[in-house]
This record gives structure tokens, sequence and C-alpha cells, in this order.
């Protein structure tokens, strides 16, 4: 949590706050990071952006102190089917924070595809973390129903990666 910035700090920050706001979400979008933090006469700022997941593409979705209420109300629209998605009883769902791909390199066959069988511990993609390549195994047997990332996404922990049925 960020901590409380004395009355002298607030008096200098507070001028500045909503441009700063708008600045700093205008660097995620250009830098396709989901969140970032500034400290500034021991005031500290976080803006961050939720990542919600659709049936074909994520939706980046920007959230921060100075939304006008119609414009937050039209963002948290979108999030509704991606929670439904995470609360499928077949979703599988990442285990970390990383990269996702769906080959064990560039060019190769995926290792599944919408309608292919898998059994328990088979890879159903990779997550790269930290530079280490993560294999991410089948919980359960069944028929891949959705893949719900694009190759090369970024993936949040929780975020459901595909629908095994």
């Amino acid at each position: 949590m960020a901590r409380q910035p004395d009355d002298k700090a607030a008096a200098k920050f507070s001028s500045d706050d909503s441009a700063l706001v708008r600045e700093l979400a205008l660097l995620l979008d250009e830098t396709s990071l989901t969140e970032i933090e500034i400290e500034r006469a021991g005031l500290r700022l976080r803006v961050a952006r939720n990542i919600s997941v659709a049936a074909t593409m994520p939706m980046p979705v920007a959230h921060a102190a100075h939304v006008p209420v119609a414009a937050a109300s039209a963002a948290a629209a979108p999030a509704a089917p991606a929670a439904d998605l995470s609360k499928h009883p077949g979703a599988v769902t990442s285990p970390m924070v990383g990269t996702a791909y769906w080959a064990p390199e560039p060019g190769a066959k995926p290792f599944i595809e919408v309608g292919s069988k898998v059994s328990v511990g088979q890879t159903l993609l990779i997550i790269e973390a930290m530079k280490t390549m993560n294999q991410i195994p089948s919980p359960r047997a069944g028929t891949v129903t959705q893949i719900l990332v694009e190759d090369g996404q970024p993936v949040e922990y929780g975020e459901p990666l595909v629908i095994i049925e």
C-alpha cells in the first residue's frame, strides 16, 4: 500500500495530479506495461490497468483515480464475459505472470488447437517468465473447446488460458 503523504507534499502534488495520471496512463498504452508507479516528494502514485479476456481477443482497460464516471461504467461492461470464463469449470488458468506461447519454438506446430483431445499432464502451452520457459500441463483430460490467449500475449496470474471440456 502507498504511504500517506504529509500535508506539505500533498499541496505540491495536487496541482498536477490529473495531468500526471493522464501522462502515466498514456505511457502504459505506449509501452504495453500493466502498471507504473512513481514517488515524488514523499507521495507515491500508482496507475494500473486490468486486462480482461474476451472469447477471442484481450481488451486492455486503463483505470486511474481520475476516470470520469461514464468512462468507468463503459469500461466495466466488457469485463463481465471474462469473469464468466474464469469461473468456467473447464477453465485452465495461468499459474504465473508471463508471456504465453502456443508452440515450443517459433514456426513449430502448436501444442494444442481447438478440438484437440488432451490427457492429464499434457503440455497445453508455455509461459515465459523471467527468461524461463514454463510448460503448463493439462489438469484434466478432455477436448480443447477454446484457446483464450494469442501466441506471444502477456498473461496475468489467474487469467483463463484454455477451456477443456
